[in-house]
């Protein structure tokens, strides 16, 4: 949405940004298909990189410093701000308060009033009242947000780079995520790989917390089978298709989930978890 007519496909982005290459149980509770240490915010910056830009990224102290911010900005063009919490995103159905889930939306319009966005959750063109746009954009609830209030605008191309090159480019990065990288801070007790996939085997068996349950079926399952079915195209795209062959079985498992989770399907969706498992460092060997 900000990028234009030059931008690639949302999923090379999402790809880019390293998510499909991993598994996190953080602090040693919650299921995340992504790498250990990483998160959204962090993943737009190395995608953004990757493609050739820069952009200036920018954080507030209150509202009104914010608001400031925010309309000054938008006069150059559509911004992106993020995280924000998507309970707190009352145009959507049945939002009604914080739920500590992240979102980022693109600006076009501001002032006193309304704030005017496009919302990549399927809401062209939406519309918040400004202070319930602020409170959102505050992000109190997000855990990994590093500033309130965050966006990044001024986006300029600095070198030409192809698909083929961005993803070329970001290979070894993928195989980083996927052995683990020891310079990023993460909640203690905080596990990953096939060792936390084996942990979540036994979560489901011992009996899940409702929380957790609710959090898979609703949001990490798909998540985690798009991003890597999302993988999978971008290796068939490069020619390297033992990276997507493996890609692709791992989106099928981790697809399978959903149904056998529902269902109360306990044993079949451990087994499926133990045949995920080994996946990850798989997927590590024959991209090096």
């Amino acid at each position: 949405m900000v990028l234009g007519s030059t931008a690639p496909s949302p999923s090379v982005i999402e790809v880019l940004t390293g998510s499909p290459f991993g598994f996190e149980l953080l602090a040693g509770r919650l299921p995340l298909f992504d790498p250990y240490g990483w998160d959204p915010d962090r993943g737009l910056d190395d995608a953004i990189a990757l493609l050739g830009w820069t952009c200036r990224r920018q954080g507030a102290d209150d509202d009104e410093q914010a608001l400031v911010m925010l309309r000054d900005a938008v006069k150059a063009g559509p911004i992106l701000a993020g995280p924000v919490e998507m309970g707190l995103l009352y145009h959507l159905p049945g939002m009604s308060g914080p739920i500590e889930a992240d979102h980022f939306v693109t600006v076009l319009e501001a002032d006193e009033k309304i704030i005017r966005f496009h919302d990549p959750h399927g809401h062209p063109y939406a519309t918040l009242p400004t202070g319930d746009f602020l409170a959102a954009w505050r992000a109190d609830t997000i855990a990994y947000r590093t500033t309130p209030y965050t966006m990044r605008s001024e986006f300029q191309r600095v070198r030409e780079v192809t698909t083929e090159a961005a993803l070329h480019t970001a290979l070894p990065g993928a195989v980083a995520w996927l052995r683990g990288r020891d310079d990023l801070t993460v909640p203690p007790g905080t596990i990953a790989g096939a060792a936390a996939v084996d942990r979540l085997a036994g979560m489901i068996t011992g009996g899940l917390d409702p929380q957790v349950h609710g959090h898979l079926v609703h949001f990490a399952i798909r998540v985690g089978a798009r991003r890597l079915t999302d993988a999978a195209t971008s290796f068939a795209d490069l020619g390297h298709h033992q990276a997507a062959a493996v890609a692709t079985r791992q989106a099928r498992l981790v697809g399978s989930l959903q149904y056998e989770l529902v269902a109360g399907l306990t044993t079949s969706a451990a087994e499926t978890l133990r045949r995920l498992a080994p996946t990850y460092e798989e997927l590590a060997t024959v991209l090096c």
